[in-house]
């Protein structure tokens, strides 16, 4: 039997549409409520931090549902119930999340002065105030009874633990840094905030996910005038509205980046002065071998490598990334000897971090050290 021309035209134009609608991919976002249930985090005077969290989470989730509807919101938590630090990353794991936020509140045993918001990226903590904000929530694994087996021994109290973080490459630690920035932007512009700015600690709730991701200090709730702030709806409605904000900043470059997809080739620079007297081992032809540089800035706007601003580092170089120029410097076959310059590097940049190419293309950094470690 013979189909009509315009019945095999609807049918070719509804394929069509079917098969763009199991393209599209909308942006999966993972809210993270901090604590919650027999766990209720830091505790006020007229307060718990587990209830400013969640009513915080909330409603940054009700402002994206509501006005971003190519964007798949997904809770860790929507009630007053107990989460497992591991389960939290593994509900935005199996939601292949392209960005987490876990959001908490703040508390300084014995201060009632300290004032506002701060955002966190994975990282090892540099300061012992900043060990202190990791060791506080990451105790919520103490709620679970099998948390010695679960987390491989870690004691969230033990400085020694955070040693894995040392060694650790986060290859979405550059968008984790620029989201974390451009939330502290709005708390500070939109909320009027204390601007306690970007760090970075030790947290296994991020560790553990796959994806951009960062961690949200609202505020402090062992200051008085903070923690009433914080429970009152002016400041849940700000601090909510700054987040999202942020999100819809980081949203933009982030679909900018996926249409654009290009990892460029990298460009270098004259040799400078190095940052310290250290014979640099040779990198010779890199075709075909791994290279790894210190990334120490990404800017929308490109800069001459061979300017006097970047005279103090070796081999300064750039490459464009997704619409943003990307510099690196002290490129090497040798892992440590970059991942020693990088610590140098980061007295002038601090959130500098090792990257790896291979035949001028970027590859992910923490196979690309497996690979390393498994040649010497």
């Amino acid at each position: 039997m013979t189909i009509p021309v315009f019945k095999r035209i609807a049918l070719v134009f509804l394929l069509l549409v079917q098969a763009a609608g199991l393209c599209a991919k909308d942006f999966v976002l993972v809210i993270d409520a901090g604590h919650g249930g027999h766990d209720p985090g830091a505790v006020g005077a007229i307060s718990k931090e587990k209830d400013i969290n969640l009513r915080v989470a909330l409603a940054f989730g009700r402002l994206v549902e509501s006005n971003c509807k190519d964007v798949k919101v997904v809770y860790t938590r929507k009630t007053d119930v107990f989460v497992p630090l591991n389960r939290r990353a593994q509900i935005a794991n199996d939601a292949k999340a392209d960005l987490f936020v876990s959001i908490h509140t703040n508390s300084v045993a014995g201060n009632k002065t300290a004032k506002g918001a701060s955002t966190w990226t994975l990282g090892l903590a540099k300061t012992q105030s900043n060990l202190d904000v990791a060791k506080r929530e990451n105790s919520v694994i103490l709620y679970e009874d099998d948390y010695k087996q679960v987390y491989s021994g870690f004691n969230p109290y033990s400085s020694e633990s955070y040693i894995i973080f040392e060694l650790m490459q986060d290859q979405y630690m550059e968008q984790s840094v620029n989201f974390a920035s451009m939330i502290q932007q709005q708390f500070k512009n939109y909320s009027g905030r204390n601007d306690r700015g970007v760090h970075q600690a030790g947290f296994l709730v991020l560790k553990a996910s796959a994806m951009p991701s960062v961690l949200v200090e609202l505020g402090f709730i062992s200051t008085p005038s903070e923690e009433k702030y914080l429970n009152t709806d002016k400041g849940v409605g700000s601090l909510s509205r700054s987040i999202y904000n942020a999100f819809l900043n980081y949203k933009k470059e982030w679909e900018c980046k996926n249409s654009n997809a290009d990892t460029g080739k990298i460009e270098n620079a004259p040799a400078e002065q190095p940052v310290e007297a250290v014979q640099s081992p040779a990198v010779g032809s890199d075709e075909g071998r791994l290279i790894f540089k210190v990334q120490f800035l990404a800017s929308s706007k490109k800069f001459d490598v061979a300017s006097d601003r970047f005279k103090s580092f070796e081999r300064v170089g750039r490459y464009e990334d997704g619409g943003i120029y990307k510099y690196t410097c002290y490129d090497s076959v040798d892992y440590d000897y970059v991942n020693r310059m990088r610590r140098e590097v980061a007295k002038k940049y601090k959130d500098a971090f090792v990257v790896a190419f291979k035949d001028g293309k970027r590859v992910d950094i923490n196979k690309a050290i497996n690979e390393y470690r498994n040649k010497k």
